[in-house]
């Protein structure tokens, strides 16, 4: 099908907006639809569309603009999380692999014994595009001083200049002694956590492109522990993987582990105290949230009565 829709200039879309129904200011809408533009608002103001591309009646533009601008906030606030975990897992990472195989045991495919056919090859490849693509000082010193043996530098090195895609795989690559020391020391089995941290890189990719990240669905939903052995997942209040509360109450479990002394969780209450009921449903927040163990010595409930 080919796309027909115009270009439309800024007033002109303001125009439309106004025939569908969307109360504003036009001389508030205008300046937000230059600074941030209609396509990416859309996604804000979907929730208010009705079947026929019109608003519910007496949906305000400053509704929409208040949830963009929360969303913005909350993007911090996790993007803030999943660096703790990823700044741990790249420390364990290179601690163990370099403690098993050495500072450069990556140069060896048995060492990474989980990678099939080309990718290990694959991997290298990437570990050596991010090696030549950085600018750290401690790279530039490294390459000036000990370049003309090494054309990689050791893993503690390493882990430190690779993107958590690139993270990830090496774990997945990992022997599986390693993974299962790692995943031990946060809590959790080996499948799980590498469930988590996959999740955790498709929710740091939104919150790195700035992507509508408070009502998502996940596409890669995480692996929830099972009942028999953690039942503080299932009771009294079941833990789904589908929405971002899955993903909070994973961070918040594994800074448990990592950063126990962290004021994150402070800060994430203060920022959700300002939504609603229907918008914490929105994020995967069910009647009953706060009784879930990982969150229940955590919550103060004077800022959700």
């Amino acid at each position: 099908m080919e796309y027909e829709k115009p270009f439309l200039t800024f007033d002109e879309q303001a125009d439309l907006l106004a025939r569908r129904g969307l109360v504003f200011d036009r001389g508030v809408l205008i300046p937000h639809l230059k600074d941030v533009g209609y396509y990416r608002l859309s996604g804000y103001w979907y929730p208010f569309k009705q079947e026929d591309d019109t608003f519910i009646p007496d949906t305000k533009f400053e509704t929409v603009w208040n949830n963009y601008t929360f969303d913005r906030q909350f993007r911090l606030i996790v993007l803030d999380a999943i660096e703790r975990v990823e700044i741990f897992m790249r420390t364990q990472l290179a601690y163990h692999l370099a403690s098993s195989h050495g500072a450069f045991g990556y140069r060896e495919k048995a060492n990474l014994p989980s990678l099939q056919g080309g990718e290990y090859h694959k991997l290298i490849n990437r570990l050596a595009t991010s090696y030549d693509r950085s600018k750290e000082q401690f790279v530039e010193h490294f390459r000036d001083k000990y370049g003309d043996v090494h054309d990689m530098p050791p893993y503690w090195m390493l882990v430190n200049v690779i993107d958590f895609g690139t993270m990830l795989t090496l774990y997945k690559s990992a022997p599986q002694t390693i993974k299962k020391t790692i995943s031990a020391e946060l809590g959790v089995p080996e499948p799980i956590l590498e469930s988590w941290l996959m999740t955790l890189n498709t929710v740091r990719n939104a919150c790195a492109h700035h992507a509508r990240l408070w009502n998502k669905r996940l596409g890669v939903r995480p692996k929830i522990p099972r009942k028999r052995k953690y039942p503080e997942w299932h009771e009294p209040y079941v833990v789904s993987g589908d929405k971002m509360f899955g993903v909070l109450t994973i961070l918040s479990y594994l800074l448990e582990r990592i950063a126990p002394e962290t004021h994150w969780r402070i800060r994430l209450f203060e920022l959700l105290a300002s939504r609603s009921q229907e918008e914490m449903s929105a994020m995967g927040f069910a009647a009953g949230w706060r009784t879930c163990p990982i969150w229940n010595k955590h919550v103060p409930n004077s800022l959700f009565e």
